[in-house]
């Protein structure tokens, strides 16, 4: 391809001979190379002079960046303090719970029966009354004599507050831990644990539930709660669901 741009001078410099070959040793090898020879001299110099202007372009400068992660006010970490809150779980008989499906098809209580359950709840001074259990739980093994292992499922409802989901081992005969799984409204990311006292099975449990990720609890859900007994009851005014006595929307 002939190059636009023409050269005006040449000249050659060479602090050596340039040898260039006399003969070649066959015709073919001579229609190769059809160049003749020159003499070159050591005072001769080659210059190359262009009639046009060439510019290159300059190298393109490494260009670094760094890249700042933004968050807004609602972006702001979960809350990791824990918050107690107690809940006192109340069977009076008059929800027709719990169910019991035997669907081992066994007389005694054996792997595979489920036991859909719907409780009342109130709040650990038993002063309000908060709304209900409702959940679902799988008979694991059955201890002759001594009780059951239960896995569970099952959720509190505090009216319009939202609501607690939990999961795990439910123990008839002795007290364990739940996890906390989520929850809606005020509860809405909560995670920990729930700590579950069975005080006369299956009509009166007490929970403690240590709560993270939530926002600070309020005044109405709290109160000193009284010590789990067999004889502790709900006051006269929760139990009769007056105004003064229940949250807001309680679920019944």
């Amino acid at each position: 391809m002939a190059s636009s741009t023409s050269f005006s001078a040449l000249k050659f410099s060479s602090s050596s001979n340039l040898l260039i070959p006399r003969s070649v040793s066959s015709p073919s090898a001579q229609q190769l190379f059809p160049f003749k020879s020159f003499n070159a001299s050591p005072s001769h110099s080659l210059t190359l002079r262009s009639s046009t202007n060439c510019s290159f372009p300059k190298p393109a400068r490494s260009l670094s960046f760094s890249c700042k992660a933004q968050s807004s006010p609602s972006d702001s970490p979960r809350p990791t303090e824990v918050q107690e809150l107690h809940v006192y779980e109340i069977n009076d008989r008059d929800r027709q719970s719990p169910a019991y499906l035997r669907l081992s098809q066994k007389s005694d209580n054996s792997l595979g029966d489920l036991v859909p359950f719907t409780n009342k709840i109130y709040t650990g001074n038993m002063e309000k009354r908060l709304g209900i259990t409702a959940g679902l739980c799988v008979l694991i093994q059955n201890f002759p004599g001594k009780g059951d292992r239960y896995e569970a499922i099952y959720s509190f409802y505090f009216g319009d507050y939202g609501h607690i989901s939990v999961q795990g081992a439910y123990l008839t005969y002795e007290e364990t831990y739940l996890a906390i799984t989520g929850g809606s409204g005020i509860f809405e990311g909560a995670y920990g644990q729930v700590k579950l006292q069975q005080i006369i099975f299956p009509f009166k449990l007490f929970y403690t539930f240590y709560l993270k990720g939530i926002k600070e609890l309020p005044a109405e859900l709290l109160g000193k709660p009284i010590s789990p007994a067999p004889h502790v009851e709900p006051s006269p005014a929760a139990k009769a669901c007056e105004p003064h006595a229940v949250i807001s929307n309680f679920t019944d």
